[in-house]
């Protein structure tokens, strides 16, 4: 296969038969094809012929997808929500995926709320409130330990003196309370019972 006038932007098929690569046409391949004139449009908003190809662009508010076409720029895959988002009317909204998150004020990422400081937090007598990323829970307090009994588990006092975790006066004896323990000099010595002489 010749061709005299050879095949600018192309390849020479048959005697004088240019197959034009995409985005060129003319007998030689040698023109610029000016895709936004073609039916249908290869741009849903606005088309710029660029040579031997062309560029979409969209409206203010919208943004390009890689098939061509605009989006809103306001929806859930755009708004980049931390944890997912729902579209209202056309408004898009970010969600936390729990009660103890609220959304920050970018509107966009959840930040903790502190349910031990704000009172929400509700934990029994024996319990102190522990915040987390999205909840809290209910720890034993200082000087209670955690026990399985009678089929659930509960809160029950350390006792001190039994397990050695005093810190009273080798010359003091050592008297558990609820949740903590006292110490009292033995006879014949004074003082707090930490000290003792």
């Amino acid at each position: 296969a010749t061709c005299g006038h050879g095949c600018k932007y192309g390849d020479c098929m048959g005697p004088n038969k240019c197959k034009c690569f995409p985005g060129f046409t003319g007998k030689t391949c040698n023109q610029d094809l000016n895709e936004c004139g073609l039916k249908p449009r290869p741009c849903e908003h606005r088309c710029m012929n660029t040579h031997g190809s062309y560029k979409c662009y969209c409206l203010n508010g919208y943004l390009l997808m890689p098939d061509g076409t605009c989006a809103s720029s306001r929806t859930c895959a755009m708004v980049n929500c931390q944890y997912g988002c729902e579209e209202v009317k056309g408004e898009v909204q970010c969600l936390c995926p729990s009660g103890g998150l609220q959304l920050g004020p970018n509107g966009r990422t959840c930040i903790d709320i502190d349910e031990c400081s704000t009172g929400k937090g509700l934990c029994s007598y024996n319990r102190r409130c522990v915040n987390t990323f999205g909840s809290y829970y209910c720890k034993c307090q200082l000087g209670y330990e955690l026990k399985y009994i009678s089929g659930h588990y509960d809160c029950v006092d350390v006792n001190e003196c039994v397990t050695n975790t005093h810190s009273c006066n080798l010359h003091a004896e050592c008297l558990n309370t609820e949740g903590s323990f006292k110490c009292k000099c033995k006879r014949g010595y004074r003082g707090t019972g930490f000290d003792c002489a």
